[in-house]
């Protein structure tokens, strides 16, 4: 039998993830070319759900094969973790998700392998199901690393640590920014976001939407520009915070390519207020200087957005000295009496609170204010949102006062 198409793109992208280190949204595009809008779609799910999983598709694995994941050859591997991913999570006959595994690792030319996948397939059909309902409640069942695990628990508690993982292993909502013209969708709590049912690939490449999580759109309108200000964004890349901000924008990108991706995003939009300059954040160029407001969006571990990023669980790491090296360098340039939003994707408060502390700028409480529904729960004067609270993903944001 041959292999579906989205099956393929699949191998391919899990293959690519974890054998060459390849980020999966950028190994699934170019895997999915091609393959139709149905196919796409179940190549995305299945690719997403197995990269999400893994640690947990590992376990059952090793536990029925009875080898280890490690020694086995790489597209056994991935055959065997999309085999069971679908097994385990997916409503699929469990004799197509186990004839495609079998059929993947012949396409990949390794006749002796045949076998071995075949018989783990036969015993993960039977025993996955009772493998995954015996899973104590923990970072092993929702796979995730024991150390965000651990952070969490830190931070918010036990409870609040597993409905982090569980929230954050279910599907995003899909919202956008309305930048001009009429939406299908939904209003939300955060004014100029909708909640649409798929992003109008028309409407976005005629600039007049752009996908931004609910929490990222709150970000920019904390920063409270105004027509006539000027105004730092220098974390800026690949722009949608930068175009939401009113006044003189200087909007900073590092890497050469990351700022063409920028100032193509900013046109498309038509931010013609936006001016991008590619230098390094952490020192400005010293005409860089006299802004009334800035925005830092700093590089953070992300884990407030596992959900839209299936493999960033797996590559995450928290950059505090980094986030306080921007957010000084942005603080200096500003003048005084003006203002600094701080923002970050994440949820930790290594590089939330800490930072903001260790700068030594002072909260401004008038932000809570202005969003009650969002107010960090032990530190009033921030903004805190949950993937399980708020549903959107998870933002820490501080609008700071320079002296």
């Amino acid at each position: 039998m041959s292999v579906s198409p989205a099956r393929r793109a699949a191998f391919e992208v899990v293959r690519r993830v974890f054998e060459d280190d390849a980020y999966a949204d950028r190994a699934l595009r170019s895997a999915t070319e091609g393959l139709d809008t149905r196919e796409r779609a179940f190549a995305r799910q299945l690719a997403y759900g197995t990269v999400q999983r893994v640690r947990t598709l590992d376990h059952v694995i090793e536990t029925l094969g009875r080898r280890p994941i490690r020694k086995l050859d790489a597209p056994v591997r991935a055959s065997l973790r999309l085999g069971a991913y679908q097994l385990g999570y997916l409503d699929v006959p469990p004799h197509a998700a186990a004839n495609e595994s079998v059929e993947l690792v012949r396409a990949a030319r390794l006749e002796r392998a045949v076998p071995f996948t075949n018989a783990v397939m036969r015993r993960l059909t039977e025993g996955i199901e009772r493998l995954l309902d015996e899973l104590p409640d923990g970072p092993l069942k929702h796979s995730y690393p024991d150390w965000i695990y651990d952070v969490w628990v830190g931070d918010f508690g036990g409870e609040a640590a597993l409905e982090l993982m569980r929230a954050q292993n279910e599907p995003p909502e899909t919202v956008v920014r309305l930048v001009r013209g009429d939406i299908d969708g939904e209003p939300t709590d955060v004014p100029g976001a909708y909640r649409v049912a798929r992003v109008d690939e028309d409407a976005l490449a005629a600039g007049r939407i752009w996908p931004q999580s609910r929490a990222s759109q709150l970000a920019a309108l904390a920063v409270g520009s105004r027509d006539g200000e000027r105004i730092l964004d220098s974390c800026a890349a690949p722009g949608g915070k930068a175009t939401m901000l009113r006044g003189e924008v200087t909007a900073v990108e590092l890497n050469e390519a990351r700022a063409q991706e920028l100032e193509a995003n900013a046109r498309r939009l038509g931010a013609g207020n936006v001016t991008v300059v590619q230098a390094d954040a952490t020192s400005l160029p010293a005409r860089l200087d006299g802004f009334d407001r800035a925005l830092v969006d700093a590089p953070c571990s992300g884990l407030g957005v596992l959900a839209a990023r299936p493999d960033l669980r797996w590559r995450a790491r928290p950059l505090p000295d980094l986030q306080l090296a921007l957010l000084r360098a942005a603080a200096e340039r500003v003048k005084p009496g003006g203002t600094v939003v701080y923002s970050v994707c994440t949820l930790n408060v290594d590089e939330n609170e800490a930072v903001v502390e260790a700068s030594g700028l002072e909260g401004d409480a008038t932000l809570a204010e202005e969003w009650p529904q969002f107010r960090h729960p032990t530190r009033p004067e921030f903004l805190l949102t949950f993937p399980h609270v708020h549903r959107t993903s998870g933002f820490f944001i501080a609008r700071l006062s320079v002296p």
